[in-house]
């Protein structure tokens, strides 16, 4: 599947704590479970290319047995975790590079090319412009259509979660679910 326009990641902007650039959220045992890089601290304003990881905990260890656990029983998890835990090993200096490797990574699985570029500079008013969705504390409600996932008999459907959730349960057929939910035929 190819996506007709081109995607632009804004890395000119000032990095804004609690976003979905350092953090997202998985369906543990427990119901919906935050999975959060720590980042260096930051004094002032920071672009958000500039952006170093902080490896003062084992966060990449906490972060990959979370998946095992909430994901190992899943009928996709074994197909994709080999590729996926490189992520997990190697260490980049710098939150960008691990987000566009981690990109990477979950559109070779999907099988989904998307050409896209990193701003150049930032911008205030775009056309289309999708920036607020990297707001992690945003109420917007999407209505994703729901699929079975590990724990839907315990705690339900839970929506908004990491690509890894979709992709691990329903496999292959995740393309399907994102054609269908950005109407693409």
């Amino acid at each position: 599947m190819s996506l007709e326009k081109e995607l632009v990641f804004e890395v000119n902007d000032n990095f804004q704590k609690q976003t979905y650039r350092n953090r997202c959220y998985i369906y543990g045992a427990n119901g919906k479970q935050l999975l959060n890089i720590p980042i260096q601290k930051i004094s002032g304003k920071q672009l958000t290319k500039d952006v170093k990881i902080d490896y003062g905990s084992n966060w990449q260890m906490e972060h990959l047995k979370s998946l095992h656990s909430a994901y190992r029983s899943s009928p996709f998890f074994e197909f994709y975790i080999d590729d996926l835990e490189e992520l997990f090993t190697k260490k980049e200096t710098f939150l960008l590079d691990l987000n566009i490797q981690t990109i990477q990574k979950v559109m070779d699985a999907l099988q989904l090319k998307v050409d896209y570029l990193l701003s150049k500079s930032y911008e205030k008013d775009l056309f289309n412009d999708y920036r607020f969705l990297v707001n992690a504390k945003s109420k917007e409600k999407f209505n994703f259509p729901t699929y079975t996932q590990v724990f839907n008999n315990k705690h339900g459907f839970i929506e908004n979660l990491s690509i890894l959730d979709l992709l691990f349960l329903e496999g292959p057929a995740s393309e399907l679910y994102i054609k269908k939910l950005m109407n693409i035929k």
